[in-house]
């Protein structure tokens, strides 16, 4: 008798179960959900929700950053890392002596400045947000717009730009060959003491490649750790899968597709108005396109999207909820303008996300930084 007394409210909790899965679409099985996650096995994850124009033969998923690729025209060594960190921290590459890379990439402020736009030469702002250079080795290219191909293509970029470090390229190489205390660095990095600029651009760009983040909690998580994510956390991360789309765009381990979208944030007709990859390219097609930035040490990389206008992830994560409207003042309507009217990427939509899986979303993308690691700034050569 008390054996059927107990298995009775058993049998009627898991009918009861049975029907709240069946009944209410948004219903989630954290036990399960965190079996699957937390295998190891990325192949027993529930599928991902893709919009109609991924191509799912090329999709790939989330998880571990593989090892650091390095091109084989410019191949690994500590010596060229170690002369690249340098030139990374040296305001002589710049006109005034006063601006280095590290100005608008600090170690201790997720690579980045944590500024709306970055201050240049003569305190002059900057027309974008600083991108992270964390986790920059797994781009396929650089900057908002894309216009640089490589690390070591983007390495010049800031040197010759006027608002940046003002300087000319010629210039900042014999400025750096002037200085007798480089001469050990190069030879050690190239075999001899020459000073050119691709040895300087492999160089930094070498170094660049060596700033990764460590295995965060939600690399712990998937490899096995089954209890380092709460609830929340593995609601969020399916919910980042499914429901809330975010795997759409910020997809591979590297948390972004190194693709390029329209998210409504061209900021048309106003000051702030940015078009984007079109300003690279000139193909209409890219108006208001703009890099998947990757997500890993978001919360560390403070204030988001290209200019910098949204100072919470919670700011980000509405704006997306709410399908980004992005309405364009009718006065451009028939005007010579109307041409450049940009198109939104197809992908953006309502979500109707509920308050608690915004807050299940933003735990999760919490778990994709790190604590801020300090690293020592070298002495220059002199």
């Amino acid at each position: 008798m008390k054996v059927k007394k107990l298995i009775i409210p058993v049998l009627l909790l898991l009918s009861l179960t049975a029907y709240q899965s069946i009944e209410d679409p948004d219903y989630i099985d954290i036990p399960e959900l965190r079996k699957l996650y937390s295998s190891g096995d990325t192949s027993k994850w529930p599928a991902a929700e893709l919009h109609e124009s991924i191509d799912k033969s090329k999709f790939q998923d989330i998880g571990v950053l593989p090892a650091v690729p390095y091109p084989a025209y410019n191949t690994y060594s500590k010596e060229k890392e170690s002369l690249g960190k340098v030139l990374f921290f040296d305001p002589r590459l710049s006109v005034s002596g006063q601006i280095a890379c590290a100005s608008c990439h600090n170690p201790e402020l997720g690579w980045t400045d944590n500024l709306t736009r970055s201050f240049g030469h003569d305190r002059q702002t900057g027309k974008r947000n600083s991108m992270t250079i964390l986790n920059s080795a797994y781009a396929t290219s650089l900057f908002w717009d894309g216009r640089a191909k490589s690390l070591e293509d983007q390495a010049q970029f800031p040197v010759g730009d006027p608002l940046e470090m003002n300087e000319k390229l010629t210039i900042a190489v014999n400025k750096i060959g002037k200085i007798k205390g480089y001469n050990p660095l190069f030879t050690a990095a190239f075999g001899d003491k020459k000073v050119t600029l691709e040895r300087i651009q492999y160089a930094i760009a070498t170094f660049e490649r060596s700033i990764n983040s460590p295995k965060s909690k939600f690399d712990n998580f998937i490899s096995g750790k089954s209890e380092a994510y709460t609830d929340s956390q593995v609601k969020g991360l399916h919910l980042f899968r499914t429901k809330a789309q975010c795997i759409n765009c910020h997809n591979t381990p590297y948390f972004s597709d190194n693709q390029f979208h329209n998210d409504g944030q061209v900021l048309f007709g106003t000051k702030n108005e940015d078009f984007g990859r079109y300003n690279v390219t000139k193909d209409v097609k890219d108006i208001g396109k703009f890099r998947t930035p990757t997500l890993r040490e978001v919360v560390n990389t403070r204030p988001w999207m290209h200019h910098g206008h949204f100072p919470t992830l919670l700011d980000v994560v509405e704006l997306y909820n709410l399908g980004n409207p992005s309405p364009v003042q009718k006065k451009y309507l028939g005007t010579a303008r109307d041409t450049l009217i940009p198109k939104v990427d197809p992908m953006l939509k309502k979500l109707n996300l509920s308050k608690e899986e915004i807050s299940d979303l933003l735990a999760f993308i919490e778990t994709l930084s790190t604590p801020t690691r300090r690293i020592m700034t070298p002495d220059l050569p002199k």
